[in-house]
């Protein structure tokens, strides 16, 4: 079935076509890199992986519980919305939450693939166009995942976020070649590895914690070649130069936390706009949630240094300002090993299973007058 037949409230068009204003560069120093980066590209090669083999896609998924999403973590949950909803409806509504999610997932994984062939475009360093290249794939693979699991197992899409499509815009119009960097890899990448994180450590339904855990594992690469190109790049800025990047950074801040809500979820479900984003306002768990998304961003925009005072305000006002002092390299290695342990338990299953098909079968073919 086409995409277009499964969208909730389909698109206007299919195709959007951003205008490109970098200039493409090209480096013939064919031999020389920083160790670091090269040393991600390696490890870039390294971890390239096959979402058709390595995640376990006969894994029943309930479209109406997809996530096993509690009642309290739905926005309507306690309002004259929720006491009128039926068992089947708010079934329904699950199912259009979790496809929201991962719809917005999709999307911003296609722009971080494109965000990422932009940047082999338009890097000066061969190194940075190393690894580029390497993230173009990793993001191929996550759309490819995502959009599997909305056509197979969910049913559902929803079509991108305005705030979501209006940063992605600002990020590829913006000829300055550092810009997919910190839209992206900063911005949209890391709040969408907040928001890959807290399902993945909540849900109970093996299906999306596999799909989240091994894309986790890629995204902290992203989020470390992005650290270390801007970090190394913004040393070398003047003080205006920054303060144009951080007023990016508040804009696109402020894009993320407010807007990025389900409110057109709750629109489907015949609430008007105003009220739907009231309900969204007053959710406990929403708030936590919108708070929890900037811990990733937060540290990551401190260490590639953009921390100027009106940056700070901002975080301040935001009530995230604390979360600058988060470990992201810990963050990031536990995300590594989550994966890695995810893949140890199932694979060493999958080995009991199989040398117990292998007894059986051996007990079965055993000569009883032997």
């Amino acid at each position: 079935m086409p995409t277009s037949d499964l969208y909730a409230d389909g698109p206007d068009d299919t195709r959007w076509q951003v205008p490109a204003t970098a200039a493409a560069r090209f480096s013939w120093e064919y031999d020389d890199g920083r160790d670091r980066l090269l040393a991600l590209y390696q490890k870039g090669k390294d971890k390239q992986w096959d979402g058709q083999k390595r995640i376990d896609w006969d894994l029943e998924v309930d479209p109406y519980d997809p996530l096993g999403t509690p009642d309290e973590a739905m926005s309507l949950y306690g309002t004259r919305h929720w006491a009128r909803l039926s068992e089947k409806d708010k079934g329904e509504l699950r199912r259009h939450y979790a496809s929201w999610q991962f719809s917005q997932f999709l999307h911003g994984e296609q722009g971080a693939m494109i965000c990422a062939a932009r940047i082999v475009e338009s890097a000066p360093d061969l190194d940075a166009k190393f690894y580029s290249a390497t993230q173009a794939m990793d993001e191929a693979r996550h759309a490819e995942i995502y959009g599997r699991f909305l056509h197979e197992k969910i049913g559902l899409l929803y079509p991108i976020n305005d705030s979501l499509q209006s940063l992605l815009g600002d990020t590829l119009r913006d000829s300055r070649w550092d810009m997919p960097y910190l839209g992206m890899q900063v911005l949209i990448e890391g709040l969408a590895l907040a928001a890959f994180g807290m399902i993945r450590d909540t849900t109970d339904k093996p299906l999306p914690k596999q799909i989240l855990a091994y894309v986790m594992q890629d995204e902290a690469r992203h989020v470390a070649f992005g650290r270390m190109a801007l970090r190394d790049y913004y040393r070398q800025l003047t003080d205006a130069e920054l303060r144009e990047r951080e007023e990016f950074v508040i804009e696109g801040c402020h894009l993320m936390r407010d807007r990025l809500r389900g409110v057109e979820v709750l629109e489907n479900f015949g609430i008007p706009k105003a009220e739907a984003e009231s309900c969204s306002e007053q959710s406990q768990f929403l708030a936590l949630f919108r708070r929890l998304l900037f811990s990733r961003i937060v540290p990551c925009v401190r260490d590639i240094g953009l921390w100027g005072r009106r940056l700070q305000q901002a975080y301040v006002d935001m009530g995230v300002l604390e979360l600058g002092d988060c470990d992201l390299d810990l963050l990031m290695n536990q995300d590594e090993e989550i994966a890695e342990r995810l893949d140890a338990q199932r694979f060493a299953a999958e080995e009991g299973e199989r040398v117990a098909e292998v007894r059986e079968t051996i007990e079965e073919g055993r000569d009883p007058a032997g």
